[in-house]
């Protein structure tokens, strides 16, 4: 008999994290999880595959936003907590739970579903694409000076709930502005400052320092912890950023600049920064930071993607008629076909499900790759292939996507 898809009941957790890490290969006390994870998950969202009594898959998602280009902004689904048992793969069982979520993220009117992937080849068979990039950067602190010396102050500031009224303050300014960034769940804004603790994992332990302009007006934050490092007998210690933002560019450089300045630090690692940083243009010696590591960050799908499309802004005039292959999991015979004509330009976007013959088919994954701007669509059609039916529409769709600033989005989950 074919495993069951539901969503679980609150008694049922210890069960569904059970089989979460037997899954991911996590080993933690599933009874003492749950009780941290009950008031604080819709279930609702929590999904799971019965076989019997026993759960062999997870799946599950929490409300959020995503800052589109432009600055407009969709409600979403944020997905976690994907898992089949290893005595249960390549039985559909993934591809029923994904149906089952993103059935219920329509009915719930959420256009666009974001995930980070823990394995790249699993999530496009369900429409996602890798759109917003990410990179590690390392600046040489020893190697460089900056251009100009920083304005406004610096001042350190204990985590506190003051403190994380003020930093989450900043960033909600930050990302009504920035594509590709995602609105954040309250109770995570105290685990990153170690308000609160969890048996996920360790407390966060390290500094907070704020950055104010000339007026004394807030307009940056950065988080960091020391990783001790000796050589020779000289200290070379290292700052691990878990997080920098700045409303301006002087914030920016100001915070960067205090960093690189702390005494008996010889290099600064930030992880989960955007391929492209203004950081090298503001030092003596661009070569002193570098990045690396790069590869996917956010995964995004389309799930209702006539509204998604018409929700961003385009920085150019365009009409095309599309058709989007949903794939619907591994299946072939679940394929849905989304045909829709967009209307786009820099005053805004139509875009309505239409009978029109298609412009251009491509793969619904490659879409929502492309859909932020940060993949070029001529790049990411590149896995799946994609049908010109008009001369020319894939190069118009390709620079019709494209957008000068590229998303990012720095909220990990």
């Amino acid at each position: 008999m074919a495993p069951v898809v539901r969503t679980i009941r609150e008694e049922e957790t210890p069960i569904w994290l059970d089989s979460l890490s037997s899954a991911f290969l996590e080993p933690f006390d599933p009874i003492k999880v749950a009780e941290e994870v009950r008031p604080l998950w819709d279930y609702s969202r929590v999904w799971a595959a019965l076989e019997d009594e026993t759960i062999v898959g997870t799946f599950r998602s929490w409300a959020t936003e995503l800052t589109l280009p432009g600055g407009g902004r969709l409600p979403g689904s944020a997905v976690a907590g994907v898992s089949v048992r290893p005595t249960h793969r390549r039985r559909g069982i993934l591809s029923e739970m994904a149906a089952a979520e993103h059935g219920a993220a329509r009915e719930r009117g959420e256009a666009v579903a974001v995930l980070y992937s823990s394995e790249y080849p699993i999530y496009g068979r369900f429409g996602y694409g890798p759109s917003s990039p990410w990179a590690t950067w390392t600046l040489d602190a020893s190697g460089t000076r900056f251009h100009a010396e920083s304005t406004g102050s610096i001042e350190f500031a204990k985590p506190s709930t003051e403190s994380r009224d003020a930093i989450k303050d900043i960033f909600e300014a930050w990302r009504l502005g920035q594509a590709g960034e995602l609105r954040r769940r309250d109770f995570t804004w105290d685990l990153d400052l170690g308000l609160r603790e969890s048996v996920w994992g360790p407390t966060w332990k390290g500094y907070l320092c704020l950055h104010r302009d000339a007026s004394g007006q807030l307009d940056g934050y950065v988080r960091y912890r020391p990783e001790e490092k000796w050589t020779q007998r000289q200290p070379r210690n290292i700052l691990n950023v878990d997080e920098l933002h700045a409303l301006n560019d002087d914030a920016y450089a100001a915070l960067w600049q205090f960093l690189a300045n702390v005494d008996t630090v010889a290099t600064i690692k930030a992880e989960r920064r955007r391929p492209l940083e203004r950081l090298p243009w503001l030092l003596t010696n661009a070569r002193a930071a570098e990045p690396s590591d790069m590869g996917d960050g956010l995964w995004v799908a389309l799930l209702d993607p006539a509204r998604a499309l018409a929700a961003r802004a385009y920085q150019r005039e365009g009409s095309l008629v599309l058709e989007a292959i949903d794939r619907a999991g591994a299946d072939s015979e679940r394929e849905v076909g989304h045909r829709i004509a967009l209307e786009a330009g820099p005053a805004g976007a139509t875009c309505k499900v239409t009978v029109k013959a298609p412009d251009l088919t491509l793969d619904l994954a490659a879409l929502g790759a492309a859909y932020l701007g940060g993949v070029r669509l001529r790049d990411a059609v590149a896995a799946r292939g994609a049908d010109e039916h008009r001369a020319g529409a894939l190069a118009e769709a390709d620079a019709l996507f494209a957008t000068a600033d590229p998303p990012w989005c720095s909220t990990f989950f």
